[in-house]
């Protein structure tokens, strides 16, 4: 199936300079009405602290039911690269990405966990879903350990 409305599939692509800025694309679900999860887990996903200018690091794990739509991954990418050079705190990144998914793909579900690497002795671990999982859904756990220091 050729997707020619894709923009940054099989080309050379840029990064983008903020999420703003970033083109999430989509793709037709071949299994439109089936409740299935598809994961996407970005283990080195990084931004700034919108205060010292440090850098923040997390492992999000992403969750979602599709709809008639699936995200294009390079584009997911593409777009969760943006966030390198963006200044916000950890519950805006984790929420803001959530919620850019939803509204580009408008899901059955979806679910988004940041776990956040600890700066300044305390780690943030960020949770949102859009709802109740689909009845019958088999949800793994995200297989991200809690942090535990040198314990």
């Amino acid at each position: 199936m050729e997707e020619t409305h894709l923009t940054q599939l099989g080309r050379e692509t840029r990064g983008f300079d903020s999420p703003e800025t970033a083109v999430l694309e989509r793709v037709p679900n071949p299994h439109p009405g089936t409740a299935y999860l598809v994961r996407f887990t970005a283990p080195e996903f990084t931004s700034l602290c919108p205060v010292t200018g440090q850098p923040d690091f997390a492992h999000l794990v992403i969750d979602y039911v599709p709809g008639d739509w699936l995200v294009e991954s390079k584009s997911l990418k593409l777009y969760l690269g943006s966030f390198r050079n963006h200044g916000a705190f950890h519950e805006d990144c984790t929420v803001a990405v959530g919620k850019r998914l939803i509204d580009l793909l408008t899901p059955q579900w979806l679910r988004i966990g940041g776990y956040w690497y600890p700066r300044g002795g305390i780690p943030i671990d960020v949770f949102w879903q859009s709802g109740p999982a689909p009845e019958g859904l088999w949800l793994p756990d995200q297989g991200v350990a809690p942090y535990r220091g040198r314990g």
